[in-house]
């Protein structure tokens, strides 16, 4: 599976840098964006492992985009801030962080929230009360307890969205699924962004599974969605 992936949204290049360099000499992979707005479109583009989040940031700040991930994502957020308000505290958890750190903080405390954070159990929990349970079209197989995909024996690493697609998709594998409904079960009956995102991610998993395997799993039923057919 590789090293986890964390992403570092932090304007000041120095605080940047420095928790690039301990985090990268624990193990850890790094990215880093100075920019709220290119950071949310980043976020939403690629997979990370964990998100560190600072508040202040220019075109896009920390609340907003931490609401606006939380529409699209689970990756765990913590929030860093110069500001010792436990307002901001409170209203950063209640919009979906998983932590919050003042700085100054010591890179300790850091690192074990971080360990903290990674260890959390991502999704709704099913996968402990279905621990055996396999999900199978042809040579597509899911283990949800696993958090596994494997296509003709050979894993396929997938975003955590494109993997609730995917498990959606097999759990209702004889019906066809219209937008609106991965939407609501995929996204969240809150989500208030641009339904287009269901095709994008339908596109996203055609590449890793059919494209990659020269292999049609995913079908598209004109005028109504899309269905997984065995």
């Amino acid at each position: 599976m590789g090293n986890p992936r964390i992403f570092i949204v932090e304007d000041e290049r120095r605080i940047a840098r420095f928790l690039q360099i301990e985090l990268e000499h624990e193990g850890y992979e790094t990215a880093t964006e100075d920019n709220g707005l290119h950071a949310f479109e980043r976020i939403a583009q690629e997979d990370y492992d964990l998100v560190l989040l600072d508040l202040m940031l220019p075109d896009m700040d920390g609340m907003t985009i931490c609401r606006k991930v939380r529409e699209i994502s689970d990756v765990p957020i913590i929030m860093l801030t110069a500001r010792d308000d436990v307002e901001d505290k409170v209203n950063g958890l209640d919009i979906g962080a998983d932590d919050y750190m003042t700085k100054p903080f010591a890179i300790q405390e850091l690192l074990a929230r971080v360990r903290n954070a990674l260890r959390k159990p991502r999704g709704d929990g099913r996968e402990l009360e279905n621990e055996g349970e396999k999900l199978q079209v042809r040579d597509l197989v899911m283990y949800p307890s696993r958090y596994e995909v494997r296509v003709k024996g050979e894993e396929v690493q997938l975003t955590k969205k494109e993997y609730s697609l995917l498990e959606y998709l097999l759990r209702n594998k004889r019906n066809v699924l219209t937008r609106d409904q991965i939407l609501q079960e995929v996204w969240g009956y809150d989500y208030t962004g641009d339904t287009n995102v269901v095709d994008v991610y339908i596109r996203y998993l055609r590449a890793k599974i059919d494209d990659h395997f020269d292999e049609k799993y995913i079908f598209t039923v004109r005028g109504v969605g899309y269905a997984i057919k065995e």
